[in-house]
Order: structure tokens, then sequence, then C-alpha cells
């Protein structure tokens, strides 16, 4: 009897092991995931253009900090457009998820959108957006590893981005001209600069004063810490993937077929 119950309780913890372990292989798939941004500027301050995001395997870089800045971060950061910005990420990492959250963001207003994301596959995040008005300036993350935002079973472990004043990014390659710039002049008058990306949130108080193309009068405001973006992250998986169960049913099933072999050979 103490070697048939010794026997039956190895047998459980081998089951219950294997059922968790394979659960947890399954919880690092599939899961849902709402991505939401907030414009935390000061009303009649900067807006942004909709925000380009990634969900990948960290080999993506668009830009680095002191380097000419790429075609990619430039359709971000002198129109918004992101066109370059997403085909070169999908030529890099094909298996990405990517998408675009919203249109032009003014002060005070909110966005959102859900992707389903491997997260075995795509445990990092990027993410890019054009500043206006500006020439050329832009957020996003220069190092494509820098946020990873599920762990290795696939638990969000990010719950928000928060983005300052001084990490708004100048991609160095407009001058800074107002009568062509986005938001406030003509853009299509751009003039090459041959810079590097740099951080330079100061020069955007050089459009105090200029009516936006929303209307209102633009007064930047911001200082070096100023909160200015926010990207927030929800799980919004409704139950456990249909795996987890089958798994679990098919440890119980073996569990069964044990104890009645047990059984019979001692019978």
């Amino acid at each position: 009897m103490f070697k048939l119950t010794f026997s039956l309780q190895a047998a459980l913890g081998t089951v219950a092991l294997a059922t968790l372990g394979a659960g947890s292989v399954a919880q690092a798939a599939m899961v849902d995931i709402k991505v939401s941004v907030q414009n935390l500027a000061p009303v009649n301050s900067v807006s942004f253009a909709p925000l380009h995001v990634g969900f990948h395997n960290g080999s993506f870089d668009a830009f680095n900090l002191g380097q000419v800045s790429t075609a990619a971060i430039q359709s971000i950061a002198e129109g918004g457009s992101g066109t370059a910005w997403q085909a070169a990420f999908a030529a890099a990492d094909p298996m990405a998820t990517r998408g675009t959250v919203g249109g032009l963001l003014q002060p005070g207003e909110t966005r959102s959108l859900s992707f389903s994301v491997d997260t075995a596959l795509n445990p990092f995040f990027s993410f890019g957006a054009m500043v206006v008005p500006s020439n050329d300036f832009f957020i996003g993350n220069d190092s494509p590893t820098e946020y990873r935002l599920f762990n290795v079973l696939g638990q969000l472990q990010v719950g928000a981005i928060t983005i300052k004043a001084r990490e708004v990014w100048d991609g160095g390659s407009e001058v800074f001209d107002p009568a062509a710039a986005a938001f406030v002049g003509n853009n299509g008058l751009r003039t090459d600069q041959g810079g590097v990306v740099n951080f330079n949130f100061a020069e955007l108080a050089g459009f105090n004063g200029l009516t936006t193309g929303a209307g209102y009068v633009f007064n930047s405001q911001l200082g070096f810490d100023s909160e200015v973006y926010r990207i927030s992250f929800e799980n919004i998986s409704a139950v456990p993937e249909p795996q987890s169960y089958a798994l679990m049913a098919a440890g119980l099933l073996a569990l069964g077929g044990l104890v009645r072999r047990r059984g019979a050979a001692r019978g």
C-alpha cells in the first residue's frame, strides 16, 4: 500500500510539473495587447503624428544617437508618414507585428489600438512618431532592445512608457525653418541640413505664436522634465489559450490510466 501511494504521489507530481511546464510555454505565445497613447503636453503645446509601432525580435534598429538619420526615421521625422520605417521594419524582421496607432494627437487626447502578439517571437517593442510643429523632430527608441515588454513566460512586464521633453529627438536632416515646418508652414519647402540625430526640445519654442494646422496658437511651455507622451500596455486576452486546457485534460487522462494500470497489477 505504501509503495502504491508513493508511486501515485510521484506520478501526480510528474504530471503536474509536465502540465505546468507545458502551460508556461503555451502562455509564451499569442496574447492580445491594447496599446494606448496619450498626449501629456500642456494645452496649445506640441501635437504628435500617428504613432508607428512594432513588436519584434530585437533586430530592427531605426536610428542611432550621433549618426546621420536613416531613410526609415526620416520618413517619420519629416512628415510623419512612416512609410519607409514600416518597410524597413518588415524587411529586417518579417515576423514582427506592426501597426499605426491613431491620427493627429493633440494635447490631452488619447488613442488606442489592439494587437495580437506572439510573445515568444516578438518580446521587444519599438515606436516612432513625429512631433509637430517641427521640421524633423520625433519621439522613438534608439536601442531596439530598450523595451522588452514580455518575459520568458509571455507575461507583460512593462505597463507604460512615459516620454519627457528632454527625450525629443532632432533628426538633423532638415534645417529649422518655421515657414517650412509641418503643422505651421509648408513642409514641402524643406532644406537639407546634413546633421546627425540628437536630443533637442528647446528649439520648439521657436514656433511660439504661430497658428497650427489644428487652429490653435502654439505655445511650447516645455521644460527639461516635462512629460509629453505616454504609451500604455494592457493584456486584454479574455481567457487562457485553448492549448492550456488540452494539456490539462491530457495530463488528467494520463494520470487516470496510470492509476488503473497500477491497481490492476496489484489486484
